[in-house]
């Protein structure tokens, strides 16, 4: 799934990029926002999964102190 986000949202980038030069920015410039949006949703979801796995880490030794 992270790599589909990631994918679709540098996909979108360079998309909205290429229609710019050909039919003028002024057209497409508001679909970077969904770009964007997507790129920081996988930026997001990265960093919960890394503070999940060390929350993780933390319970399990908390549970093997017991």
């Amino acid at each position: 799934m992270m790599k589909v986000l990631l994918f679709v949202g540098i996909t979108i980038f360079v998309g909205v990029t290429v229609l710019g030069v050909i039919d003028g920015f002024e057209r497409w410039s508001a679909y970077y926002f969904l770009g964007f949006f997507i790129l920081v949703l996988y930026l997001i979801r990265r960093a919960m999964m890394k503070r999940m796995i060390k929350h993780q880490e933390f319970l399990n030794e908390q549970n093997k102190k017991k």
